[in-house]
C-alpha cells in the first residue's frame, strides 16, 4: 500500500462507522469517510463468524492484496472500512477483487472520476 497506511486504533475504525456511509454486496461492506488528509487509510474487519485464525487471515489477504492493486483508481483522503461477511469465507481472490470494486463504484466519493466508468 504505497499511497495507503492502516487504520489501527478502535477510536478510528468507531469513526468511520459513525458516518454511517455505507455500501454492501454478497462478500463485503465499505465504510468511508473523508479524513482530512492527502493519504488513505485502509481498516479491514474479519469477523469470527467468517472461521478460524487461519480463514480469517486468509480473507483479510485477499481483500488488502486487491486493495493494493487497484489503489491508484481511488480517490485520496479517505479512511475506508472493509468488513468480510460470511460468503467471503469461500471465495477466491477473482470473487473478493470484484466484490471490492463493485463497491467502490457503489460509494460515488471512491474512485477517481476518470475511473468511474471502470468495467471488471
Amino acid at each position: 500500500m504505497k499511497f495507503s497506511q492502516s487504520l489501527k486504533s478502535n477510536r478510528d475504525f468507531e469513526n468511520v462507522y459513525g458516518r454511517r456511509k455505507s455500501c454492501a454486496n454478497r462478500y463485503l461492506v465499505m465504510y468511508v469517510s473523508e479524513n482530512g488528509t492527502d493519504i488513505n487509510r485502509l481498516g479491514i474487519s474479519v469477523s469470527k463468524k467468517i472461521g478460524n485464525s487461519v480463514v480469517r487471515h486468509k480473507v483479510k489477504r485477499l481483500i488488502k492484496e486487491s486493495y493494493r492493486l487497484h489503489e491508484d483508481i481511488f480517490n485520496s483522503g479517505l479512511d475506508i472500512v472493509v468488513v468480510a461477511r460470511a460468503g467471503a469465507r469461500d471465495a477466491k481472490y477473482a470473487d473478493i477483487e470484484s466484490a471490492l470494486l463493485h463497491v467502490s463504484k457503489l460509494h460515488k466519493s471512491v474512485l477517481r472520476s476518470s475511473d468511474s466508468d471502470f468495467k471488471k
